[in-house]
């Protein structure tokens, strides 16, 4: 069965499907709380059914290609990742623009790092509707070393769904707006000290797109779900999977309730003070 709704009755849906014993794929996020994905994750242990969460972009045949390419070391020790994910508009009334936009950057993030983040911080506005943030900058550190920074704006002129990683050896990216090298090696970093100038020199080199399958990633998507409910076998976006999402999108949420911007009330009243 498909969880398809809106975003505050993913969790209960999940839950009631899986008790029923049917297999579920429930879109991203699997919750909007960490106690409420674990009682989804609780309710799937139960049945035995299969649990899967729509992170659509960990099936996009590029992303896949990029994950490979990261963990080949091909771009060398990955210093930082970072996403923009921006556009004008589609304003929402039950999730800001971490929850709507960020789920999806969350999960190629972990997707691509193999780890949780130990460090976050996030800021943001709201500019259109009060209480609802449309802009989001978040930075998150690894235990590994690794940094990440997401960019999430519902207030954007430009329409931008790209990654970035750039690694000790070379720099890719993934830009899901270009028609045909929507992913792409750049052959560009430091060299180490070279001879008698005691100085690092930066090299540019080769620029390629490595050949992929324009396969749909919605398609895969969901040839993968029938696949598992057939084997049996365990989802690439399982339920511990949308859970870690959630971890991180809930402690993100939790920075950002904490910086928000005062009211002019208040930050009158602690000038004065």
């Amino acid at each position: 069965m498909v969880v398809a709704t809106p975003v505050p009755t993913h969790s209960e849906l999940a839950v009631r499907v899986l008790e029923a014993g049917k297999h579920c794929f429930v879109e991203k996020p699997i919750a909007l709380t960490v106690a409420e994905a674990e009682r989804v994750l609780a309710a799937q242990r139960g049945s035995g059914a299969v649990l899967m969460v729509g992170h659509l972009l960990e099936y996009h045949p590029r992303v896949r290609q990029l994950k490979q390419i990261v963990d080949s070391g091909e771009l060398g020790d990955v210093h930082y990742i970072y996403s923009n994910r921006l556009n004008l508009g589609k304003l929402r009334t039950d999730e800001n623009a971490l929850w709507s936009l960020g789920a999806h950057d969350v999960s190629v993030l972990l997707h691509l790092a193999g780890e949780e983040p130990y460090e976050l911080a996030a800021h943001g506005e709201c500019y259109v509707q009060p209480g609802i943030e449309d802009v989001v900058f978040c930075f998150m550190r690894f235990p590994s070393g690794l940094s990440a920074h997401m960019q999430l704006s519902w207030l954007d002129p430009h329409k931008e769904r790209r990654f970035t990683v750039v690694g000790s050896k070379r720099m890719a990216t993934f830009d899901d707006m270009e028609l045909e090298r929507k992913l792409t090696i750049y052959d560009k970093g430091f060299d180490g000290k070279t001879g008698s100038w005691g100085e690092y020199v930066t090299r540019s080199g080769d620029i390629y797109s490595p050949r992929v399958t324009n396969a749909e990633p919605l398609r895969l998507e969901c040839e993968h779900f029938l696949e598992c409910v057939r084997s049996g076998a365990t989802p690439l976006s399982d339920g511990e999977s949308g859970l870690r999402v959630v971890r991180v999108l809930e402690s993100l949420q939790s920075e950002l309730d904490h910086s928000a911007r005062q009211s002019s009330a208040d930050v009158v009243s602690f000038a004065g003070e």
